[in-house]
């Protein structure tokens, strides 16, 4: 049970309220944004939370027990706030969003105080931003309660291809001789690029790897193909937001297929497969022992 700090409660306890909502959003990268739907800005809590945002929360319907609950905000784009390509780039996926009520008239009397050392606030609910979308110059995004993480596969999977990401502490691989820089020679469109400077890589081995754009703009590559001698074209699975400048540089890390014939021949790595390469699959499981099928228990293959 939340306890309302002394001077709050006084105030909400009046006749008449000045009190109004605020939200403080955390990004993973630590970048903290404050809006309020007040008409002047407020500062608390040792954020300023800007007025005239845009930003606004639909009403939500609190769940007993371990339901995750769930409502949603909306906003506009504004070069002071939110920029649209700032979350088309992820960078707001997995945010923080706070939740204050706030005696405004008391806020703007102790604007200059330290933050926490006035009582003009409560602190409502924590919700974490889930799936966003974007049309016509705003956005939407699903603000989930934290109870949402209770529904998160936790642990391993058991399966035959490996869990790890490339490159991550538990593959164990140095990224280092698996990474290039290449030269935007050509766009074809969203999804098909054309570059330069991989003249000492083979077709296919940035397959299913990643680029970085020189704005931080990241992607998967799906194909990557040679064309001739100095030209290479990688396919995207998915299209760029925002199309690279010709003569522009991106960063290529080559990709895995999770398969512990990869692990083994192309990287050396199989000690640290993070797979269970010798699991049967449902056809095996299920079959019956014959005089040409191998059920002793041993390994499938080596």
């Amino acid at each position: 049970m939340k306890e309302l700090p002394a001077s709050l409660a006084t105030h909400l306890a009046g006749d008449a309220t000045t009190t109004c909502r605020a939200w403080r959003l955390t990004r993973r990268d630590g970048t903290i944004i404050g809006f309020t739907e007040h008409d002047r800005d407020l500062s608390f809590a040792g954020t300023v939370f800007a007025a005239a945002s845009g930003f606004a929360i639909s009403e939500g319907e609190a769940a007993t027990g371990l339901a995750a609950s769930a409502d949603e905000v909306t906003g506009g784009f504004s070069s002071a706030a939110i920029l649209e390509t700032d979350l088309a780039a992820g960078r707001y996926d997995g945010a923080t969003v706070e939740e204050f009520v706030v005696n405004w008239a008391d806020a703007h009397a102790h604007a200059h105080a330290e933050a926490g050392a006035d009582d003009t606030h409560m602190r409502l609910n924590i919700r974490e931003i889930g799936e966003v979308s974007r049309a016509g110059g705003a956005f939407r995004a699903e603000l989930r309660s934290l109870a949402h993480r209770l529904d998160q596969p936790q642990g391993r999977v058991y399966a035959r291809r490996c869990d790890a990401a490339l490159g991550d502490a538990r593959c164990g691989i140095d990224l280092t001789a698996w990474q290039a820089t290449a030269i935007v020679a050509e766009i074809i469109d969203p999804g098909r690029i054309i570059v330069t400077g991989l003249e000492d890589f083979d077709a296919g081995f940035f397959d299913l790897g990643r680029l970085v754009l020189a704005d931080g703009q990241a992607a998967g590559i799906e194909t990557h193909e040679r064309l001739d001698a100095e030209k290479a074209r990688l396919t995207l699975w998915l299209p760029l937001e925002t199309a690279p400048q010709t003569g522009s540089s991106l960063t290529l890390t080559a990709g895995c297929d999770k398969l512990f014939a990869t692990c083994k021949a192309r990287f050396a790595n199989a000690l640290n497969f993070r797979g269970f390469p010798h699991l049967p699959g449902s056809d095996f499981a299920y079959s019956y022992v014959d005089g040409e099928r191998n059920h002793d228990g041993g390994v499938l293959f080596e």
